[in-house]
């Protein structure tokens, strides 16, 4: 059994072919999946996706990509809308200075916004960081040091002090399928000294596929790519990486059901 903690079933990619991409991931073995938000004005689309499908959750937020078109949506708003029965997560939201799509500024301040939900609702929240190790683990180590909340570094890029540092607030990493590319040995470095209790699989499709798809469109169905080259770099069974990222799901995603 594995599980896909992150994708994006309302993107165009994925959207076009919806049935068939949701019946190719259970014929692989992905039992579940979260459909992330990435703009909080977009909610109804994703969580009618959720509603429509049971292997489906979602979460509500929004990506450093759009903090600064998002900055009226408030805390309060994020905890109103992740009331919803099939919302599981708050996000993502973050920092990227690698594309800076949106101003350093806007994007701290969406970042504390969703970490205040996240510590109002005990709903996890899906991070996304590049090219912000520094400023990444300092706005969380502040932020936790105001008081704890669940959080996971998805799509993790990052280097291996950011890891370190995550891992000692309490966090959670999850591997994409970066991890199988060529140049990924710093990735793979991470993957290695993770704890078995603290760490996800995901594909973040429609990006990102892993090999022997790369270059091509993700979807959910792959990230069984990503977690035999996890469990090969971890030196564990592909069975037992899927009992302890499976496990380590719904410990963090606690609102979800298996």
């Amino acid at each position: 059994m594995l599980i896909d903690s992150h994708c994006h079933l309302d993107f165009p990619e994925l959207a076009a072919d919806r049935a068939g991409v949701l019946a190719r991931a259970k014929a692989a073995g992905i039992d579940g999946m979260v459909t992330i938000s990435t703009r909080v004005k977009r909610f109804d689309e994703i969580k009618a996706i959720a509603e429509e499908n049971a292997e489906v959750w979602c979460s509500v937020g929004t990506h450093p990509h759009h903090a600064d078109e998002e900055l009226d949506i408030l805390t309060e708003d994020l905890v109103r809308l992740s009331a919803h029965p099939k919302c599981v997560a708050i996000g993502e939201a973050g920092l990227d200075y690698f594309y800076d799509n949106a101003p350093k500024e806007a994007q701290e301040t969406g970042l504390r916004r969703h970490i205040a939900a996240s510590r109002l609702t005990g709903l996890p929240l899906v991070i996304h960081s590049r090219s912000a190790d520094v400023h990444m683990a300092a706005v969380l180590t502040d932020e936790v040091g105001q008081g704890a909340f669940p959080f996971v570094l998805h799509c993790f890029t990052g280097g291996a002090e950011l890891a370190r540092q995550a891992l000692e607030l309490g966090g959670y990493i999850s591997f994409s399928g970066i991890i199988t590319f060529k140049n990924a040995e710093e990735i793979r470095e991470v993957a290695k000294f993770v704890p078995s209790d603290r760490y996800l699989v995901e594909t973040d499709a429609p990006y990102l596929a892993p090999v022997p798809h790369r270059g091509g469109t993700n979807e959910p169905s792959y990230v069984a790519h990503t977690a035999a080259k996890v469990a090969e770099v971890r030196g564990i069974s592909l069975e037992q990486l899927g009992v302890e990222t499976t496990g380590n799901f719904f410990r963090l995603f606690s609102k979800a059901k298996a």
